[in-house]
C-alpha cells in the first residue's frame, strides 16, 4: 500500500482495474521494488493469499522484517479516484499475519492503519489465512462457476425461469476470470481441499438421487437429507451484523410494487415504527411488476414491524 518515506506503508500490493486486488504474484515483485527504492519504512500488502506472497517475497530477498502480510476483505466492484469511499473498510474483517521474524513496530503501524480505516483487524498465521480463505471465499468462487457453466448451453425458456435461487448461487461466478484463476492457484491447496470435499457431497448426493423411489422412501434419501440439514445449520453460523451470529434473527417478507420510491418508503416505516432492519434481500425479476423485500430484524421487533407495514397497504409475510 502507497506510503512516504520514512514512517509511510510502502506499496507492496497494488489495486487492480475494477476495484479487485491485484493478482498475488504481483505483491512479491512490488514489495521488492519498493524496497529497494526506499520507499517507505514498513509495507503491507492487500492480496487475497498470504502463503505465497510470502514465499515469494522471501525468495526475492525482501527485508521481511518491515512487512505485514495483510488482507482487508472489503473492496467494490468499481475503480478509480471517483469510486473512493471514505467508510470502505468500516467494520469489515482486516487481516494481519505477521510471522516471528516481523518487526514489533512494523506490526504496530499497520495495525495503527487498520484503526485507522475504522476496520476490524484480525491476527492470524498465513496458513490459518490462506485456509480459511479458501473455504469462505476461493472455493465458493468455484462452486458458483460450475453452477453457472450449466446455464451456458441452457434453452432460452429455462432461463427464462430463473429466480433469486439461481442469481445468488452463481452472482459471484462473474467475476474477472483471469484474476481469479490466478488467485486460486496461488492458494491451490488449501482450495483444492475444499473442493475435494464439496465435490464428494455432491456426488453422494447424486448418487442418493440416482437409487431413490418416487416417494422418497429409498435409505439414501436419509443422507441426502442429513447434507440438506448440515447446510442450514452451516448457513446458520454465517455472521451477520457486527460479526455476531444471526441464528435467532427473523426474516420479515414484504410484496413492493416495482416503483420509484416504494424502498424509501418501506424503510422510512420501518423506522417510523422504531424497527432497526439487520440486513435486508429483495428478490425480483425484471419486468415483473411486484418483488419482495426481506428484512431481517430481531424477533421482538416482529410484531411491531409488521402491524406498522400492514397499516402502510403493504401485503406482508412471515
Amino acid at each position: 500500500m502507497a506510503g512516504r518515506p520514512g514512517p509511510g506503508l510502502g506499496p507492496a500490493g497494488r489495486r487492480h482495474r475494477g476495484g479487485r486486488r491485484g493478482p498475488p504474484a504481483a505483491a512479491g515483485p512490488a514489495l521488492a521494488a519498493a524496497q529497494a527504492a526506499g520507499a517507505a519504512r514498513w509495507y503491507t500488502d492487500v492480496a487475497s493469499v498470504k502463503g505465497s506472497v510470502l514465499a515469494h517475497a522471501r525468495e526475492l530477498g525482501c527485508d521481511l522484517a518491515s512487512f505485514v502480510p495483510g488482507h482487508p476483505l472489503s473492496g467494490r466492484e468499481r475503480s478509480g479516484p471517483a469510486a473512493a469511499r471514505a467508510d470502505l473498510f468500516l467494520g469489515r474483517p482486516w487481516v494481519l499475519c505477521p510471522g516471528p521474524q516481523t518487526a514489533p513496530e512494523a506490526i504496530a503501524v499497520v495495525a495503527a492503519l487498520v484503526r485507522c480505516c475504522r476496520a476490524q483487524e484480525v491476527r492470524l498465521t498465513v496458513a490459518e489465512h490462506d485456509g480459511y480463505v479458501a473455504l469462505v471465499s476461493h472455493a465458493p468462487h468455484v462452486v458458483a462457476a460450475a453452477m453457472a457453466a450449466r446455464l451456458a448451453g441452457a434453452a432460452e425458456p429455462a432461463l427464462m425461469l430463473s429466480g433469486q435461487g439461481i442469481r445468488d448461487v452463481t452472482r459471484i461466478a462473474a467475476g474477472d476470470t483471469r484474476m481469479w484463476a490466478q488467485i486460486l492457484a496461488a492458494n491451490a491447496g488449501p482450495a483444492a481441499e475444499v473442493l475435494a470435499a464439496v465435490a464428494a457431497d455432491l456426488a453422494a448426493a447424486a448418487e442418493a438421487l440416482r437409487e431413490a423411489a418416487p416417494d422418497g422412501a429409498e435409505p439414501g434419501l436419509k443422507a441426502l437429507t442429513g447434507l440438506l440439514d448440515e447446510g442450514s445449520a452451516g448457513v446458520a453460523r454465517i455472521p451477520g451484523k457486527h460479526s455476531k451470529p444471526r441464528r435467532d434473527d427473523m426474516v420479515v417478507q414484504v410484496v413492493i410494487p416495482d416503483v420509484p420510491g416504494e424502498l424509501a418508503r418501506l424503510f422510512a416505516a420501518a423506522g417510523d415504527a422504531g424497527v432497526n432492519i439487520e440486513d435486508v434481500g429483495i428478490e425480483h425479476s425484471p419486468g415483473l411488476p411486484v418483488g419482495v423485500a426481506e428484512l431481517v430484524v430481531r424477533p421482538e421487533a416482529v410484531p411491531r414491524l409488521t402491524q406498522a407495514l400492514a397499516a402502510a397497504g403493504w401485503p406482508v409475510r412471515r
